[in-house]
């Protein structure tokens, strides 16, 4: 078994602990180190049953631990690619033909199916299908219950929020954000905050001439 780092300790780095747990029922992986935090003040503190053991500066300490990202991991912490690991819980479906990137994680009950593509550092809630041939570029979040139809395209730095749809064959510009039961039908602009059925363009995610947080 190798030692295993989570980086993050926010709901979902805790609810990681849980999955960590599933996988190795199943097949014994990984030896649960605790959490890193990017604010030193929650050092020591206990969260589902494990501690934080240090912060971002404390990964020279653990040299041989694998690293998994929960979503609120802050970007502009560097992390070496080379020790990210993917977390795949048990019970989603993942079709042996899918490719599945570093530092991913994939929450029970989601659906990667044929052909699917799924980048870096990519963080998948419950209950989430994503169809044949869908590909997202890294650092995507995909809330619980979205429903991505083959052949949707995804680009880098998206969020899709819980329950929106996406047609087949659309494509979702880079950084856009998909509100919360939107169905989307066409192709949807970079920067764009969508809403509705069927979805129309609010406004930009970022303001122009703003930087883009995390």
């Amino acid at each position: 078994m190798r030692d295993l780092l989570i980086l993050g300790i926010g709901v979902h780095a805790a609810e990681m602990v849980e999955i960590v747990d599933r996988v190795n029922r199943v097949a014994p992986t990984w030896n649960l180190l605790g959490f890193l935090s990017a604010d030193e003040k929650r050092i020591g503190e206990r969260l589902n049953g494990l501690t934080v053991v240090g912060s971002a500066r404390s990964l020279a300490d653990f040299p041989d631990a694998d690293l998994v990202p929960d979503n609120d991991w802050p970007r502009s912490l560097p992390i070496d690619h080379r020790r990210l690991v993917s977390l795949v819980d048990p019970g989603a479906f993942v079709s042996r033909s899918a490719r599945i990137g570093v530092g991913t994680v994939i929450y029970p009950h989601c659906f990667v199916g044929l052909d699917a593509r799924i980048g870096d550092l990519v963080f998948c809630l419950s209950g989430s299908a994503i169809n044949h041939h869908c590909v997202l570029e890294d650092r995507v979040v995909v809330a619980t219950g979205v429903s991505l139809a083959g052949s949707v395209h995804v680009e880098a730095d998206c969020y899709l929020g819980q329950a929106c749809t996406v047609r087949q064959y659309v494509r979702i510009g880079q950084s856009s954000l998909i509100g919360m039961g939107a169905v989307v039908i066409h192709d949807v602009p970079p920067n764009s905050v969508m809403i509705g059925n069927p979805a129309r363009r609010l406004r930009d995610r970022v303001p122009t001439g703003a930087a883009p947080s995390g």
